[in-house]
């Protein structure tokens, strides 16, 4: 019997036996990194929500009663990628004796057995807004792209959740 000893170049894989050990590693990695992110109870990456809220301390809750919210009007529309968009157009009225910079409303939107089944806050000016004087009336627009279809279409509870007061009088 005559025997054959074969030398592999170096370099050069074993028949057989390619580089796939690195594609079952590769997924094997995706897969646990996916498993960690889906397992219940795990924060989801994705969109952050606005987490921070405008002050309502003391002397933003006295003031808020000269926060009028007036004319609130709600409507459809499309946006670029064809969804349907609920907007809502209202004013604000600064009745008091104070400039405000901005304002935080918070909307509660409630099915047919007027269980709330939305409640989101917004702030109603854009940040270099100059700030609503004592006495202007100002209008405003939200818009809400997902709101639950148990919706009972009637008008959201609104109210004032945050105001950020303007030291300087205009």
């Amino acid at each position: 019997m005559s025997e054959t000893l074969h030398i592999e170049p170096p370099g050069e894989p074993l028949p057989g036996r390619g580089r796939s050990w690195v594609v079952w590693m590769g997924a094997a990695t995706i897969l646990i990194a996916l498993v960690v992110v889906m397992w219940p109870g795990s924060p989801h990456p994705g969109p952050r929500i606005r987490e921070a809220h405008l002050p309502f301390g003391f002397a933003e809750q006295a003031y808020a009663p000269n926060l009028l919210i007036e004319n609130l009007m709600p409507s459809r529309a499309e946006n670029f990628l064809n969804q349907e968009v609920t907007i809502f157009n209202g004013r604000i009225t600064n009745a008091g004796g104070t400039p405000v910079s901005n304002v935080e409303i918070t909307m509660e939107f409630s099915d047919e057995m007027n269980q709330i089944i939305l409640r989101e806050s917004r702030v109603l000016f854009a940040a270099q807004t100059v700030p609503l004087a004592a006495g202007e009336r100002r209008d405003f627009e939200i818009s809400f792209e997902h709101i639950p279809p148990s919706w009972n279409i009637q008008k959201p509870a609104v109210y004032i959740s945050g105001i950020l007061l303007t030291s300087r009088k205009e």
